[in-house]
């Protein structure tokens, strides 16, 4: 069963900022390393698309998602072009995706639904539901605990009109906690910019947070919430997920628009943008990027597809030596290798 997808706000409401210039793609972000153009595809079904995340589950199956709410799985050492079989259906539309350590299910951060749990058998539980206080479940990160950490990235606009939530520009996100004990979604952090993916530090200590609307990496202390601007990106952040030593690789879905960031000092014209068709709005860059920080939002290693082969990469997944690649728009997982 589909579920109905929410109506959004005709009209935005920007606020005023100053305008960025996007830096270049330079020094650490040089792309030397141009793989992405070169990674194995693993292709959903026929008219399938838009697997935005990617996990490696216990059984070593690669896992993702589409559009129309199916869940996905492929053996991690499959031939480029093995396709998938049904994991389960969860009516929504599956983002973010974490291994779940209780029972060796999947945790799915649902846009629709909310925080979802896909038990072994493949059967689909609705954790949150969407009433408030989650509008957009996107990405997630579990402790040790089972405490499951997830961003609710606007509380004003659904993922299908996400671009309008960018350009009003304002705090309409929060990082949110279940607690599988008492049932209870509990804020950790709010007033932030289309916050995105997340990840936990290796002593769980604090959460590694993109926030894609100020291509900006946080660090959210826990318990106390505390929020820190690690660095500024030259590329929008969308999931992140941790290596486990400290370092974690982030998504890139498109360098930055000098159009976009020069519309920020102009909240009328951005009101007028909101209601164009979505085709001559400002698009993102077809060009795949990933790049691999340390706890402090340095840059270790960046991996580029200048020519987009494998376009608006949103979720990344190291297991072993391979990196495994989730995108919004493409039509299949991809895989690269790291050696």
């Amino acid at each position: 069963m589909v579920v109905p997808r929410p109506r959004a706000p005709l009209l935005i409401r920007p606020v005023r900022e100053p305008a960025t210039v996007p830096p270049p793609l330079t020094g650490p972000w040089s792309p030397a390393d141009t793989r992405l153009d070169r990674a194995d595809l693993l292709p959903l079904p026929a008219g399938g698309h838009g697997p935005e995340d990617v996990v490696v589950d216990g059984d070593g199956r690669v896992v993702s998602g589409d559009e129309d709410g199916r869940l996905w799985w492929w053996p991690a050492d499959s031939p480029p072009g093995t396709p998938p079989t049904l994991l389960a259906e969860t009516g929504g539309r599956p983002l973010g995706i974490e291994r779940d350590p209780v029972d060796g299910g999947l945790l799915v951060c649902d846009a629709y639904r909310g925080l979802l749990r896909v038990d072994p058998a493949g059967r689909v539980h609705e954790l949150t539901g969407t009433a408030p206080p989650v509008h957009l479940a996107d990405n997630a990160a579990v402790g040790r605990d089972g405490t499951v950490y997830f961003t609710d990235s606007s509380d004003r606009f659904p993922l299908s009109h996400w671009k309008r939530d960018l350009l009003e520009h304002r705090p309409n996100g929060r990082v949110l906690a279940y607690d599988r004990r008492t049932g209870r979604t509990d804020v950790v952090a709010d007033g932030l910019h289309f916050p995105n993916g997340l990840a936990l530090t290796p002593d769980e200590s604090a959460l590694m947070l993109a926030e894609t609307a100020t291509h900006r990496l946080l660090r959210v202390d826990l318990p106390s919430g505390r929020v820190t601007v690690l660095t500024d990106l030259p590329a929008y952040p969308d999931n992140i997920s941790g290596v486990g030593d400290g370092t974690y690789w982030v998504a890139l879905p498109s360098p930055r628009l000098r159009a976009m960031e020069r519309l920020l000092p102009h909240p009328r014209v951005r009101q007028i943008v909101a209601l164009l068709p979505g085709a001559v709005q400002p698009q993102p860059r077809r060009y795949g990027l990933v790049a691999l920080v340390d706890g402090d939002g340095r840059v270790l290693r960046t991996l580029h597809g200048p020519s987009g082969a494998y376009p608006m990469v949103t979720g990344v997944r190291q297991h072993g030596r391979h990196l495994w690649l989730g995108s919004l728009t493409a039509t299949g997982v991809a895989r690269v290798g790291l050696d």
